[in-house]
């Protein structure tokens, strides 16, 4: 769920009510491809139920993902094919929402891009940083464990709470 708190805990109300409005709910049976490998993304999907499988080339699965997690980000600023493929692993609910039309609502609105290119460039960093810790990068001590790497920012803990209500909030709305 962290990357959605990400995401939320930088924007405001009213931008994750456009996110919902301009986005649709898109089901995914279990087995089913919501990414191909070596394919061009064009959506950012939001994970609202269910988990998906992050699958190399190799078919090894890399990581099982759940709700809460977006995906499509990286394509969104690095249009290069993918070198994973996301499947679902049971039956998943996401929110999808096309490059297209989140690129138009980024050109439009100065202040909601200014705004979401944080929220991404803040969970980026947050990805990268625990990447080179799990592989042993950046200092000699031992190998941080699973609670050192899901630790947040404590910047961003005040932040938490709203981005969960948030999140709790667009579920409801795409419910009913």
């Amino acid at each position: 769920m962290r990357k959605v708190l990400f995401i939320l805990s930088e924007l405001l109300d009213d931008d994750v009510d456009w996110l919902a409005a301009n986005g649709e709910r898109a089901a995914f049976a279990s087995g089913s491809e919501l990414i191909g490998l070596g394919t061009r993304v064009d959506s950012l999907f939001f994970v609202l139920d269910g988990q998906v499988e992050v699958v190399a080339g190799s078919g090894a699965v890399i990581v099982t993902l759940g709700s809460g997690e977006v995906l499509g980000e990286m394509s969104l600023v690095d249009p290069a094919k993918t070198t994973a493929a996301v499947r679902a692993k049971d039956g998943v609910v996401t929110l999808r929402l096309p490059h297209a039309v989140l690129r138009e609502k980024l050109a439009a609105d100065p202040a909601f891009a200014a705004r979401f290119y944080r929220a991404l460039a803040i969970f980026l960093s947050d990805r990268v940083r625990n990447t080179t810790r799990r592989f042993g990068y950046g200092g000699n001590g031992p190998a941080p464990d699973k609670a050192e790497l899901e630790e947040i920012n404590e910047e961003l803990v005040d932040k938490i709470y709203l981005a969960g209500t948030r999140f709790d909030r667009m579920l409801k709305k795409l419910a009913g």
